[in-house]
């Protein structure tokens, strides 16, 4: 009997998979200090990011995507 992969729900909620197979994420440094901060990177921080090479795929394997 084949067992499923269970999605690792703390993966779930931090990451994001495009149709074409990236992964996407946040920006760390957003969240607080926000008025230190100056507004040409404020703007660069709010952009999702994507992931590259062996991360994203263990990303992508604790989603459940091969």
């Amino acid at each position: 009997m084949k067992v499923k992969n269970k999605t690792r729900k703390s993966a779930a909620k931090r990451f994001r998979v495009t149709p074409t197979g990236k992964v996407l994420h946040r920006v760390q440094g957003f969240r607080h200090l926000r008025d230190v901060k100056g507004k040409r990177n404020l703007r660069r921080l709010k952009k999702q990011t994507a992931l590259i090479g062996k991360f994203a795929s263990k990303v992508k394997k604790m989603l459940g995507i091969k």
